[in-house]
């Protein structure tokens, strides 16, 4: 699943990106709405919220935009959004507009616990998953309360920490997923540190899918230097996604 920064480097463009990776064999597309304080995204993500809200994109002109693509096959599209806009809008309007722009579920990073029983309700009853966030943090008991409020998949941080492509995923990651295992049946993502086609082997067996979000905005980032020419940026951004998707969907030899 890659993630998109929405509005970077401008909202027609989004819509392009999400048509260029649908095309590249993505399973799941996971839409960021720019944030000025986002509690969990590093300096890449940052840079391009930053972008983004200095050209003023809201909401309304994400859910504009996105209404644009009814009707064309597209893999699930996800919220990546922060509570406080949740909040602001209101949780029964933000999920309905949601479902109406064409999202299939919301990734809401910073959501309290007190709130997350009553979003996964206004969530379910407009057809959206609400997919919860454990990181390497979360305390087993915490872990057994989220999971009570999630559907759609677990959204598994491999480091503790903010997003940004690692060199190494942590010796710990594998013990963490088998546990985590037996408390769900719902599939585990992995995401924070995804880059490599190397790094999806590893996860083989141990996770169902992989998120990669800082290594696709930096390929992104550079439509707003203009040091490249777009096309050469939007065939690099393909190759790039069409090998971490060939590395995801390789089938096992001994299978």
């Amino acid at each position: 699943m890659p993630f998109l920064a929405a509005g970077d480097p401008d909202i027609s463009t989004t819509v392009e990106l999400i048509r260029l990776l649908a095309g590249c064999g993505v399973d799941l597309i996971e839409i960021g709405f720019p944030y000025s304080d986002p509690i969990a995204d590093g300096p890449v993500i940052q840079e391009a919220y930053t972008r983004a809200l200095a050209k003023k994109i809201g909401v309304a002109d994400i859910f504009g935009a996105l209404e644009a693509l009814k009707g064309e096959t597209l893999p699930p599209l996800l919220a990546m959004v922060a509570y406080a806009i949740v909040y602001r809008a209101g949780p029964e309007k933000f999920a309905a507009a949601a479902k109406r722009a064409g999202f299939s579920g919301l990734i809401v990073p910073d959501l309290p616990g007190d709130q997350a029983t009553e979003l996964f309700a206004i969530a379910q009853a407009h057809d959206l998953d609400l997919v919860q966030l454990v990181a390497p943090t979360t305390t087993p008991d915490r872990v057994d309360r989220i999971l009570q409020s999630s559907s759609g998949f677990v959204y598994c941080i491999a480091v503790a920490g903010t997003t940004g492509v690692r060199q190494e995923l942590p010796k710990e990651l594998k013990s963490e997923l088998e546990t985590l295992r037996l408390k769900t049946k719902l599939p585990l993502a992995v995401g924070f540190g995804i880059g490599r086609a190397d790094q999806i082997d590893a996860l083989r067996g141990l996770a169902d899918g992989v998120i990669v979000g800082s290594a696709i905005v930096r390929h992104i980032g550079r439509l707003s230097s203009g040091d490249v020419p777009r096309a050469a940026v939007m065939e690099e951004l393909a190759r790039f996604t069409r090998e971490l998707s060939a590395a995801a969907h390789k089938v096992p030899r001994n299978t």
